[in-house]
């Protein structure tokens, strides 16, 4: 599908730069060329198309239906499956969370969409079918839906509302007083072409920095690395490889966008996915900053154990992984 990709930048390192094949340099430019092109195309698609389906489900309107329906425990699926529509990195799927919170959302509920955004989105889902094939793809989607479902079950049953900051209790106590003055318009789709467009490009100019340079550090990475150092220290063989994985994660922040090409030359040089998939979701969907943001709206208590669950459950994950792949 993407071979005349490969043939440009085959041309371009090969013949008009004159670099000899097999060469770090070469290798490391071959496929900074290679998965740049192909990672920004797929981005496009997907998030244009995703972008009209967004058009005609409204955040606010999916976060009132959410609050006013408990769907008999399946709201924290629900939730988990909007965080698969919506093109945010954890920071970003902040402000969000605060919305649902305002909107009367249960906490668990809130949670199960915050795990879930970072984690799977379009534009996640773009790049895997281009890294790893549908079959992944949709075993990763299972898995990062399930994970949001979980967590947020977890979290709810924990009864953690005791645990949000003050400012987020007058939110609640402003929100009861406001009347909402929310008015829907019959817009055509070409009325919302324009919106439509400005939402892409506004996702791939946050977007494409993090795909630069996550391809760039894959680039390097995959030029020259010798072959088997990560398999000696993150091989299957060592029972604490997702843990550490998982952990080390943590300090560490970029949306999918940006870890995607690094997972894949992690699993290319020996890692097996299940620990670079738990390294890529500690990455995306646990990180400094976002437990920054998220001050705003919980106590420490609270962030560090939406944390310790979230790890919890991402190590899991990845030793499932590592046992059916």
């Amino acid at each position: 599908m993407f071979d005349w990709i490969q043939n440009i930048a085959d041309t371009i390192v090969y013949d008009w730069l004159h670099l000899e094949k097999g060469a770090h340099l070469a290798e490391a430019l071959d496929f900074f060329i290679y998965d740049t092109t192909k990672i920004l195309i797929l981005l496009f698609i997907v998030i244009f198309a995703m972008g009209i389906v967004n058009s005609y489900f409204p955040i606010d309107k999916v976060r009132n239906y959410l609050s006013r329906n408990k769907l008999y425990g399946f709201e924290y699926l629900m939730a988990s499956l909007f965080g698969v529509v919506t093109p945010f990195c954890s920071c970003s799927s902040v402000p969000l969370f605060i919305g649902f919170v305002k909107g009367g959302i249960p906490l668990g509920v809130t949670f199960a969409f915050l795990v879930t955004s970072p984690l799977v989105n379009e534009v996640a889902i773009g790049l895997f079918i281009g890294l790893f094939g549908m079959k992944m793809t949709a075993i990763y989607v299972a898995s990062g839906v399930l994970l949001g479902t979980i967590s947020g079950i977890i979290l709810q049953k924990l009864k953690l509302e005791r645990y949000l900051t003050p400012w987020v209790k007058q939110v609640l106590e402003s929100a009861q007083r406001e009347q909402d003055t929310f008015v829907a318009e019959k817009q055509t789709f070409k009325q919302r072409l324009p919106i439509i467009w400005d939402e892409v490009v506004k996702i791939l100019k946050g977007v494409i920095p993090y795909v630069i340079v996550g391809i760039a550090i894959g680039g390097l990475m995959h030029g020259y690395i010798p072959e088997g150092f990560f398999e000696k220290y993150m091989s299957k063989d060592n029972p604490f490889a997702v843990p550490i994985a998982t952990i080390l994660a943590v300090p560490m922040y970029s949306n999918a966008s940006g870890i995607l090409p690094v997972v894949q030359v992690l699993v290319a040089k020996g890692v097996p996915i299940g620990t670079a998939i738990a390294f890529m979701m500690g990455v995306v969907g646990l990180s400094l900053p976002e437990a920054m943001l998220l001050k705003k709206v919980m106590t420490f208590k609270l962030i560090g154990i939406f944390f310790g669950v979230v790890t919890l459950c991402i190590i899991i994950s990845g030793y499932v992984f590592n046992m059916i792949l």
